[in-house]
């Protein structure tokens, strides 16, 4: 994959040149693919929404925005790892609007996955528990979207958001832990109370 090319083509379109995009989507698609499948490998029970679907969807949605203020390509991959984190939480939403009960599907059991009207569930916990630690703190809500949502290392991260690697590690857990609080009702108050 060319960086200079992909750099050109998001500078392109930030200034205005639609086709820029048409032209960079080939050059990343595999990454795309890759970034989807991690998203979606949780979801094993649930085919509604496919890694082809999640990516041409998230193309979509970034091929909406008047301007893409990507500057280089992790920058690019962080912007679509937040862009599929909306996709997801959107059809979890949809899902979640089904109730138990209401339209009954045979699911194969499987002890390791939560079947897709939990995985909803969760989901949804989580984006409300994002959108929280976004009033906190914004970057940890980034570092998350990266890394969780985007499969990003932390070098990956790191390059994507401008921040050293030991600023992203430290703001992953910190990140993880008020989290974990917040999904499991030990609730910290403040991010003071991960240290």
């Amino acid at each position: 994959m060319d960086e200079h090319e992909i750099t050109r083509l998001l500078h392109a379109f930030r200034d205005g040149d639609r086709a820029a995009l048409d032209h960079l989507l080939p050059l990343v698609y595999a990454e795309l693919r890759q970034l989807a499948r991690r998203q979606l490998g949780a979801a094993r029970g649930d085919r509604t929404l496919d890694t082809t679907a999640l990516v041409h969807e998230a193309y979509i949605k970034l091929a909406e925005q008047s301007r893409l203020e990507a500057v280089d390509r992790s920058h690019f991959f962080g912007i679509a790892a937040r862009a599929m984190r909306q996709i997801l939480v959107d059809h979890a939403r949809r899902h979640a609007t089904l109730k138990r009960g209401r339209k009954w599907q045979r699911v194969p059991f499987d002890e390791n996955t939560l079947p897709p009207e939990e995985q909803a569930e969760a989901l949804l916990a989580l984006d409300d528990a994002l959108t929280r630690l976004s009033t906190l703190n914004e970057r940890l809500t980034r570092i998350v979207e990266c890394r969780f949502f985007g499969g990003m290392t932390e070098r990956e991260t790191a390059d994507a958001l401008g921040l050293s690697e030991r600023t992203v590690r430290r703001d992953w857990l910190k990140a993880r832990v008020w989290l974990y609080g917040q999904l499991t009702d030990e609730d910290p108050d403040s991010l003071r109370d991960v240290g």
